[in-house]
This record gives structure tokens, sequence and C-alpha cells, in this order.
């Protein structure tokens, strides 16, 4: 039986939309990646009956938020715990992400889950008297914090030191300051403005993207038996090809393009990408089906199957950028992998009605329904929401 609902346009024409008759089947062997390493940035599930202020003091639901890493493990991808699509920093702070952390890395050692968890410097609030020293500190203790639980680190950008940095030697002095006192490689994270405006100008150069590569690439290999890899989020192909050929031998390069992950991923004859996605979380299924197909040299399957997700992620990843998280949260919302459409801070309504039903449109052609039948069910609900009566 065909499913149909009343589906939104610009302008407030409706128009009828039939799903696809099924999902997609995506074959998930039990068995580790190969060839890659693949890394999803998981979200973080609201608690919508917490009697507290939505918008500055959300509450997790840490059962749904659990269970949730434990079905991409189960996949086989990896965690990269308390990172922007967790709403680092906008509405996660680092209470929470202290307690998201030490759940997170718990549950990955009994199950043998990989997990890489953000270390920053957002307890520290940006501002004139903040110095250099400051953001040594804070990065200090969010480190060992994170290594102290038994996790992998993921050197998250700072908005402290993109504020008071005074140009590129500042950023080398505070680099190399945590990288000398790690106890095992880290992940450094290069993170655009168009996720997080205010890291504009980030390694000491504001309009020159070449220049500000060369000095991480400087910090990188003064500290390259401290760095397993970095991830970067510019979302600019070009750019993560000329870093990851230049990159010293042994630091892997992360994708974190949610534009162009397939080919970097796929790479070239010169090198590849490995995966730290945002919208690996969103994609899950798809995402490890293709990397084993990768794995058993069966390029044209691997493009099949990840070639239909793009659409579905430059929508969700369109400007203003950082509003990503919506999306993510309305596909775990959609295939049933929690029970409401309620966001910390209150970020659901960050995103149109009209830009959620794209996103289900764009999701049905991907395959990544899982349940066509829940998902309608659910999208009428946000439709409703919005005066909209199936």
């Amino acid at each position: 039986m065909a499913l149909t609902l009343r589906l939104p346009r610009a302008g407030g024409e409706l128009y009828e939309y039939t799903v696809g008759n099924s999902a997609a089947s995506f074959t998930v062997p039990e068995q580790p990646f190969k060839s890659r390493i693949a890394f999803s940035a998981a979200h973080v599930v609201c608690d919508p009956f917490a009697d507290t202020d939505p918008l500055n003091n959300a509450q997790i639901d840490w059962n749904a938020t659990l269970q949730y890493r434990h079905y991409l493990w189960s996949l086989g991808l990896a965690v990269a715990e308390a990172m922007d699509t967790a709403q680092r920093g906008m509405g996660l702070n680092w209470q929470h992400a202290k307690e998201l952390i030490r759940r997170s890395t718990a549950e990955a050692r009994s199950v043998g889950g990989r997990i890489a968890s953000g270390a920053g410097t957002d307890h520290l609030a940006p501002g004139p008297n903040v110095t250099l020293a400051d953001v040594e500190a804070a990065y200090e203790e969010q480190v060992g914090f994170v290594e102290g639980e038994g996790s992998q680190v993921i050197l998250m950008a700072s908005r402290a030191l993109a504020a008071c940095a005074k140009g590129p030697e500042d950023y080398e002095r505070v680099y190399g300051r945590i990288l000398s006192q790690v106890k095992q490689p880290v992940i450094l994270h290069w993170l655009g403005d168009m996720f997080d405006p205010a890291l504009a100008g980030y390694w000491g150069y504001k309009d020159d993207l070449d220049a500000a590569m060369d000095v991480c690439l400087r910090i990188i290999r003064a500290h390259k038996d401290k760095v397993d890899g970095i991830k970067i989020s510019l979302l600019d192909a070009d750019k993560e090809i000329r870093m990851r050929r230049l990159l010293p031998e042994g630091v892997n390069m992360y994708t974190g393009d949610d534009f162009n992950y397939p080919e970097l991923i796929r790479g070239d004859d010169q090198g590849y990408s490995h995966a730290l996605l945002g919208i690996f979380d969103a994609i899950a299924p798809a995402a490890a089906a293709a990397l084993h197909a990768l794995d058993a040299g069966d390029v044209d399957r691997y493009n099949a199957i990840l070639e239909p997700t793009v659409p579905l992620s430059r929508h969700i990843f369109q400007k203003p950028t950082y509003a990503y998280k919506t999306g993510v949260v309305f596909m775990a919302y959609l295939n049933g992998r929690q029970s409401h459409f309620r966001m910390i801070g209150g970020s659901e309504g960050a995103r149109s009605i009209i830009h959620l039903a794209d996103l289900f449109v764009l999701a049905d052609r991907a395959g990544l329904l899982a349940d066509p039948e829940l998902a309608v069910k659910r999208m009428n609900r946000a439709l409703a929401l919005a005066g909209i009566e199936g």
C-alpha cells in the first residue's frame, strides 16, 4: 500500500508525495572496517520531561543518548563524543560534556567500541582579560579529564584562543604546550567558521586558508609523535586534499567535509581520508555498508550507496551550517531512534518546516527511512505543529 502525505513548498503550496515502497537494504557485516577509520560524531537526546529551563539548563536523556551510541558501535562505527554534533558550546556545556564523556567511555569499554572525546576550552569564556596562560590551563584541565576517563582526545578548536591570539606564534605556543603533555596521540580538529563563526581567523590568518594551513602543519610536524591525525571541517575538498598530501608519514587525515565525503574517503592514487563526520550520525547504515564495500574492493557499490546521501547531507548542512544538528536529530526521530523531536537549547526550532519536509524527501530517496510507515506518521506530527493537517 502506497504511503502518501502532503508536504509544503516555500510559499505555502502543498503537494502530494508518495514514499518509496521500502527502505534500502544496507548489508552491514559484523566485522571491523579494514581500509578506513570511521568516526561518527554523535548527537545527544534531550530529556523532554525535565522541568528545567530548556534554553539554559536542558537535561539529557541518558538512556536514549547511550542507546544511540550502542547503535553506532553495532554498525562498526567509532564514536566521536561531545563534539559540535552533540551541541558542544551550543547548549551542551562543559559540565554536561564531562558526564557525557564519562558515561560514553564506560559504555564503549563494555562493548569494545572505539571512542574519542572532545577536549577544548569551552568552560573559559572569551574576554579581554583572557590570556594565553588561561587558555593553556583550560586545555590542560579538559585533556586531563578525557585522558583520565580512558578516552582518546580530540583537541577541539578554542574560541578563547581565537579571541586572544595575536598571531600564528600564539597558536604554536599553546598547541605546542598541550601536545608536549598528552599521554597518547590526539586528533586535532580544525573547525571552519561556517560551523562556528567565533573561530574565524583560526591559526592566525582570517582570509588566507593556505597560510593558516601552513601554521597547522608546522605544529603537526613539530609534534608528529603526539598527533594521530587531524580532522578538518572547511567544506573545501581541494584544501583537504592539499593538506592530506603534506601531512607527515603516519599522521591521518580525517575528513570533516559533509559535502564531499564520498570522494575524499574513496581517495586517489596519492592517498585518502579517514572519516570523522557529523553526517555519519544521520546516514549510519549507509555509511557502514559503503565502507564494507570499499573494503571488498567494490568501488561501484561504494559509490552507489553513498552518492544518493550527498544531496541529503548538503541539505542538512546548508547555511547557516551550525544549525545542522536540527536535521541530524530529526533523522533520528523519523527513524524511531528517539521518541520525540526536542533538543537542548530549543534547537528543534532552528530549521523551517519546509527544510524538514525537503529533508524527509531526500532521506527517502537515499533509502534512509528505516520504517517508512513510522517516518510518515512522525513527519505528519511535525506538519501538524506547523498547521498542516494530513
